[in-house]
């Protein structure tokens, strides 16, 4: 498939599998771009602030994300804390709760309450594994704790090994991953390992993220190497491997006043995400990273749409779909509420981007 010559494209709405909308006014002018990127379906990130450790708080944060978006599916979680108890785990499956969100503690936005040693989880992941809720990995340690010259994300490896050999039946994701050997490890699991890939890691690198503020996130771009790596596999065809975009918005201030390396974790993209994930495509296509031939429809279809609705158990697609088409549009700078008191800015704005629209069945 020639993505930079295609003047026209259809696909099944995307499934955004991590995403954060966050709270208050930033959750309201957020949100509703979750539609404009081409998502139906999403699976919301529970680091706000409090964290979200109880089944009401979860059930209160989805009631407030569906008054502002009827039309998209949202698949909520806990953020993993020792009162995420066994017996919480039963209510929150009752509840249709999706999963629980693991963050070690200090490793990213809002991750000041998360977890510093996992052995004393075990009884919540074997509720997990019963109840059928999935957990969903933040698969980095501290820094304290890599060795050297080893990346963060590729240090958390073992820790996924030894779970899945733990907890052999429980849905396990490896969530945004950024280096070769974290691709590895999931190809090593069962079935029940899964991982998703964003968007801002199929292009950037981390000279990107060291010197741009709009491309600093968390875990932190990587090698070349290793954003080609992410590439063939999203051409690969494999069903463990889908989307999820780690969206983060930030307000735009606090980007762009901070002092180099010093501002907050997070690349905006979920007005475009879908969009984004094909510029990628094409430009690893022009590196010679991929040939045209290896994006394919079906491929598309499986890591934007199916292959992550399969690992949660969802029906495969509603009744529409999504229409790209050339029009000369381009990635604006920023997205501000009406007031213009809440602004924040876009990953790769003004890049030429295919427009979206949506059409029913």
């Amino acid at each position: 498939m020639h993505l930079r010559s295609l003047g026209r494209l259809e696909l099944p709405p995307t499934a955004d599998m991590h995403v954060h909308l966050r709270q208050g006014e930033l959750m309201n002018l957020v949100t509703p771009t979750v539609r404009q990127g081409g998502v139906d379906t999403v699976f919301v990130m529970p680091n706000l602030v409090p964290p979200l450790t109880t089944v009401e708080q979860v059930l209160e944060y989805k009631s407030q994300l569906r008054s502002i978006a009827q039309d998209v599916n949202f698949l909520m979680s806990l953020f993993l804390h020792p009162s995420v108890t066994p017996e919480v785990i039963a209510k929150a499956a009752a509840a249709g709760i999706t999963g629980v969100k693991m963050y070690p503690q200090g490793v990213t936005t809002n991750s000041e309450s998360g977890v510093s040693n996992l052995e004393s989880f075990y009884s919540t992941f074997a509720a997990m594994e019963q109840h059928r809720l999935v957990l969903n990995l933040h698969g980095e340690v501290l820094e304290s704790l890599a060795p050297a010259d080893t990346t963060l994300e590729e240090a958390f490896l073992p820790t996924l090994k030894t779970l899945h050999e733990r907890f052999p039946q429980l849905r396990i994701v490896l969530e945004h991953c950024t280096t070769a050997a974290a691709i590895e490890a999931v190809r090593a699991c069962g079935p029940n390992v899964g991982a998703t890939i964003t968007a801002h890691h199929l292009y950037l690198i981390s000279d990107d993220a060291h010197c741009d503020p709009f491309a600093f996130c968390k875990p932190i771009p990587k090698r070349p190497t290793d954003r080609d790596a992410l590439i063939k596999t999203v051409v690969s065809g494999d069903p463990k491997f889908f989307f999820g975009s780690d969206s983060a918005p930030h307000p735009l201030q606090s980007k762009t006043s901070a002092a180099q390396g010093k501002a907050p974790a997070g690349v905006f993209t979920q007005p475009f995400v879908t969009q984004l994930v094909l510029i990628a495509l094409e430009e690893a296509i022009e590196r010679g990273v991929i040939i045209a031939a290896d994006v394919t429809q079906e491929k598309l279809e499986g890591f934007l749409s199916r292959f992550g609705r399969r690992f949660y158990k969802l029906p495969e697609v509603s009744g529409e779909k999504i229409v790209l088409e050339r029009k000369a549009e381009k990635i604006p700078p920023s997205i501000a509420s009406e007031d213009g008191l809440f602004e924040v800015g876009i990953s790769k704005a003004g890049t030429d981007v295919y427009s979206l629209r949506w059409e029913g069945a």
